[in-house]
């Protein structure tokens, strides 16, 4: 039995110092994203580097003695310090959000990723038409999500889908009075929308994945030149940007496009049965998000639940200032 005790001990502390050393490497690695975007393609595992870190803290502390507790516990302090940098300012500026109830005249507006091998379109239908939002920005409308695009065509309209072929799509309860498509090389859409406080513009954007690292970047200066093109204070755009907050992509993003960003670590990614052989409990990747000019602020933010897609839905309701 002692010998069964002594191995065991020495896999929990062997694990302790696997999980700091290895999260602090990895954690000190992706703060270089701020020169580097492969580099910045680790900043998205974030909360997979601080949850390591915690983790070496636990079993260090607990199952550790003398100088090799000192080493597990400080390489685990180091992972979750590194991982705090990053993360902070975001979690800070979600815990300072307070809603608001809704009122007549607000928008409503949902961002969802439907993806085109969504298993449960019928579902997805249901929910989004039972919100009864006025805009409706939805990617990944083909294969098996496409009875979701039929449903709402069926409730909404106006849409900004002109020859068929659109990525995203863009719902509107509202009178859309033009449209169109962004540059190639980003999927991305936009509609100016009538509005009793004078017209405003959406627009909807879907990046590729942070890897290989430098495509989502070129995507994101895309998106910035073309938004400087319409109305900056009445401005909304949202997206699936496979990019998280803590990321110096979307840090550099948020500070390009000089708009407020409402989704405030606010997970929608992944959800159900996000791939043929794995199924997600809850999301943990902040990655659809929801932008707005300075006539706009949320009064509600809020993530919808699982409806067949590997992403959640984002709900925000805007409320637009008094001129």
């Amino acid at each position: 039995m002692r010998l069964i005790a002594q191995l065991l001990s020495l896999l929990v502390r062997g694990t302790g110092l696997m999980l700091g050393l290895s999260g602090a490497i990895l954690a000190l690695m992706s703060l270089g994203g701020a020169i580097s975007p492969r580099l910045d393609a680790l900043t998205h595992a974030a909360p997979l580097w601080l949850a390591m870190g915690v983790g070496a803290v636990v079993l260090g502390g607990l199952f550790a003695r003398q100088a090799e507790r000192w080493v597990i516990v400080a390489l685990g302090v180091v992972t979750i310090s590194a991982c705090g940098v990053m993360m902070l300012p975001e979690l800070r500026m979600a815990w300072r959000f307070k809603p608001a109830a809704a009122a007549p005249g607000d928008l409503k507006i949902i961002q969802f990723n439907a993806w085109h091998e969504n298993y449960a379109p019928e579902k997805s239908s249901e929910w989004l038409l039972a919100q009864n939002a006025d805009v409706i920005v939805m990617e990944e409308v083909g294969g098996s999500a496409w009875p979701i695009a039929k449903s709402l065509r069926k409730a909404y309209p106006f849409t900004a889908c002109k020859a068929g072929a659109c990525e995203p799509w863009i719902f509107s309860r509202r009178k859309i009075l033009d449209s169109g498509a962004l540059s190639k090389g980003l999927p991305a859409a936009w509609a100016r929308i009538e509005d009793p406080a004078g017209p405003f513009t959406v627009m909807g954007a879907h990046y590729v994945w942070p890897v290989p690292a430098g495509h989502q970047q070129e995507q994101s200066v895309m998106l910035a030149k073309a938004a400087s093109a319409f109305d900056h204070h009445s401005l909304i755009i949202t997206g699936d940007f496979n990019s998280t907050p803590w990321s110096f992509t979307l840090k550099r993003q948020d500070k390009a496009l000089s708009l407020q960003r409402w989704t405030r670590a606010l997970p929608s990614w992944p959800s159900g049965q996000f791939s043929r052989v794995a199924a997600a409990p809850a999301p943990f990747l902040p990655i659809d998000h929801v932008y707005a000019g300075s006539d706009w602020r949320a009064v509600k933010v809020e993530r919808g639940p699982a409806i067949g897609s590997d992403h959640r839905p984002i709900i925000v309701t805007l409320r637009r200032s008094p001129k």
